[in-house]
């Protein structure tokens, strides 16, 4: 518990107040995210579907975040238990969470990934690919609220090689923003893991995704 609430508190004194800590909870069990909620979490992240289910009755009160790929034969399961899913990259995938949020009465809120690198390891749009991607989702998706963007940057040793890629994203956020729609209403830019969220911060990130800060290194 102690090691839990001292990293929270360091990352806490680096991000400034407006910057979301979104905890990331994979393989992590409901007793270890419940310490964490007891330190003054108030989000976490899960990768998979699977991982939301099985731990969703046994965390306290908190808000989820869908920020692993998400396959359009799972988005029923979750649809009423996130608050945001981090990682709409397709219409397809667009089309089935705003089916199955019509289906609750509810309206999703989402974040477009943005596969800035493009990398081929890692899901997400180009760049160029982002602006269309929105324009489709609102004309057409009346429960679905576009948030904002998301990337990951490559993993590199020295963080600085990344801070291109999200300085590019800022960019591409900002310019977005300035779309008039009743469904899009840019509030976060989902960028910075524990090896780079602040390189990720000082580039315009206001929701950092950590996990091995937060809880140390994962047991696989």
């Amino acid at each position: 518990m102690d090691n839990i609430r001292e990293n929270i508190a360091k990352i806490n004194e680096k991000k400034p107040d407006n910057v979301l800590l979104v905890a990331v909870t994979k393989t992590r069990t409901a007793e270890e995210i419940n310490r964490a909620i007891d330190c003054g979490i108030t989000d976490i992240g899960e990768n998979k579907v699977q991982e939301i289910l099985e731990k969703y009755e046994y965390v306290k009160p908190v808000r989820w975040h869908m920020i692993g790929h998400l396959q359009t034969n799972k988005v029923k399961y979750i649809i009423d238990k996130v608050s945001l899913i981090h990682s709409v990259d397709s219409l397809k995938l667009a089309k089935e969470i705003n089916k199955r949020a019509a289906n609750k009465g509810l309206t999703m809120d989402i974040l477009i990934q943005v596969n800035v690198a493009e990398e081929d390891s890692k899901y997400g749009i180009k760049v160029e690919e982002t602006e269309p991607l929105i324009k489709e989702i609102l004309n057409n998706f009346e429960h679905i609220r576009v948030r904002g963007l998301m990337t990951i940057a490559p993993f590199e040793e020295n963080p600085e090689n990344v801070r291109k890629y999200f300085r590019q994203l800022k960019s591409l956020f900002d310019s977005l923003a300035t779309i008039k729609h009743e469904r899009l209403d840019f509030k976060y830019l989902s960028m910075g893991m524990t090896n780079d969220y602040e390189v990720a911060i000082e580039e315009g990130s206001n929701l950092i995704r950590i996990g091995t800060a937060i809880f140390g290194e994962r047991n696989y």
